[in-house]
């Protein structure tokens, strides 16, 4: 996790994977390149907490389950996520980032690909993207929309907002 009263972009994520939990750096991971990718930024941009707050739904890696990793315990955002986003007073732009960041913070009954299609009416405060792991490779390549369409208006938004 990481945030500053300064923050202006919100990364809401999942939970940290192992490799991060063992760290304690979010996002320093496959996952995380990937996300910097997307984004379009480089990793002294993405670790500037002026810029950038990281706040996921688990603060602590939730366990390996049958098909990755399990979900984030419900306990950490019952507890932190009320009393942390309510200081970050900069943010422009939510990114979304996963289905359980998705299902808390958007429509709990929408999919998540049915959220990612939303971005235009999302945008500028708020988009959903899927989570940037490896793992998420089918997801990506049946919906090519995502990259040719989503990702140069997201690149756009956080280019205004890191620049100004």
């Amino acid at each position: 996790m990481q945030a500053s009263k300064q923050s202006k972009i919100l990364i809401a994520g999942q939970a940290p994977s192992l490799s991060v939990h063992n760290t304690g750096l979010p996002f320093n991971d496959a996952s995380g390149k990937r996300l910097r990718s997307w984004l379009n930024i480089n990793e002294a941009q993405f670790y500037n907490p002026d810029y950038f707050a990281i706040v996921p739904m688990g603060f602590c890696y939730p366990g390996k389950g049958k098909t990755g990793d399990l979900p984030p315990p419900p306990e950490c955002a019952k507890i932190w996520h009320q009393k942390l986003l309510a200081q970050l007073n900069n943010i422009e732009l939510t990114i979304i980032i996963g289905q359980h960041a998705q299902r808390y913070h958007l429509e709990p009954n929408k999919s998540l690909t049915e959220q990612v299609k939303e971005w235009q009416t999302l945008l500028p405060e708020r988009i959903v993207l899927p989570h940037p792991s490896p793992r998420n490779q089918a997801w990506l390549k049946h919906h090519p929309w995502f990259q040719t369409d989503v990702i140069p208006k997201l690149q756009k938004r956080v280019y205004a907002l890191i620049s100004s």
